[in-house]
């Protein structure tokens, strides 16, 4: 299987990771313009997480002499670590669906920052225990300032909110659900790995990264037939819209997906290296990146008195200090 055994890679691998986790979302944004429910873009997004969980587990997964093969793996994991692989798509995806419903009722600038960010110092605490690789001074400090910056962010957009006479507290409310079921998607991702997956034989009844990305993605489209069909539900939609929509649509969902896919299969890569919560923390600068699309693309703070920019500066500022400090506990 394909690994990387260099900091600077694994770094440049997490930076990859962090424009892809911050710009999926686009796809989404794109597609709400037409009026395209949520619920059924997510059908294309899970097919497009879990087409990519197949491509890099066949590919990658098969190619050099490290690790082994993906359907001997396979052969050889126990049902612990593939039900953990399964579980942590499963929860990822009950997590991205309320983050997505956030998005829709709050914008980019408010649902990444709260939800994500609060993603990020659970899974990073979380994957610090499981392997505790990395500088923990720094990575605790870039924490803090995420936090931060979490806060800043929440600030300024209910400034907006107030001055449009608009609500933001369903937003808010699905942006933290999303948020402290995402921490966990990770970490029960990474325990169902072999140890040391880059530097050492993959230990028996553990799941190469590569396998476990692949069931992974399974467990995300499996859950979507349950937990996506009740939002359907929910939010009135049928399967007839999904079949009748225009291609562009189902194509934006895809390239979502696959985006998604994309910069996760990367980031546990580079966790070889840089450790998981390292690279899991540096991954979710996703927050930094989806707050700079909602602020300067999107416009959502347009408008926005002077005291709310302050708040998106200080945002700013806490996110990309926060990320610098994180990308230092690397080294």
């Amino acid at each position: 299987m394909f690994i990387v055994d260099n900091q600077a890679v694994a770094f440049l691998l997490c930076v990859v990771t962090m424009l892809g986790w911050g710009s999926w979302a686009n796809t989404q944004k794109l597609a709400g313009k037409e009026r395209w429910p949520f619920a059924l873009y997510y059908w294309d997004y899970a097919f497009g997480v879990a087409l990519l969980g197949v491509v890099f587990c066949f590919t990658l997964g098969n190619f050099g002499s490290a690790g082994s093969s993906a359907v001997a793996n396979l052969r050889l994991a126990s049902s612990s670590s593939l039900l953990r692989a399964l579980t942590s798509g499963a929860v990822f995806n009950l997590s991205n669906i309320l983050l997505v419903i956030a998005i829709d009722a709050a914008g980019m600038s408010l649902a990444f920052p709260v939800g994500v960010g609060l993603a990020l110092v659970i899974g990073t605490v979380a994957s610090y225990f499981h392997a505790p690789k990395g500088s923990p001074v720094l990575l605790g400090a870039g924490v803090v300032l995420i936090v931060f910056a979490m806060i800043m962010s929440a600030m300024a957009t209910r400034q907006v909110q107030k001055q449009r006479s608009v609500s933001a507290s369903r937003g808010l409310l699905f942006a933290i659900a999303a948020g402290c079921l995402m921490g966990f998607f990770y970490p029960q991702l990474i325990s169902s790995m072999s140890p040391n997956f880059n530097s050492e034989p993959i230990q028996l009844g553990y799941l190469t990264p590569y396998t476990a990305l692949l069931l992974f993605g399974i467990g995300l489209l499996l859950s979507n037939v349950l937990i996506n069909t009740v939002f359907m539900r929910v939010q009135g939609s049928t399967y007839r819209e999904y079949r009748e929509a225009k291609p562009k649509l189902h194509w934006l969902g895809l390239l979502g997906g696959a985006i998604w896919m994309i910069a996760l299969s990367l980031n546990v890569i580079a966790s070889g290296v840089a450790g998981p919560a390292v690279s899991y923390a540096l991954g979710q600068g996703a927050t930094l990146v989806a707050a700079l699309w909602g602020v300067f693309v999107w416009k959502e703070f347009r408008g926005a008195a002077t005291g709310t920019r302050t708040l998106v500066a200080l945002m700013l500022i806490g996110y990309t200090a926060g990320l610098v400090l994180i990308g230092s506990a690397i080294m």
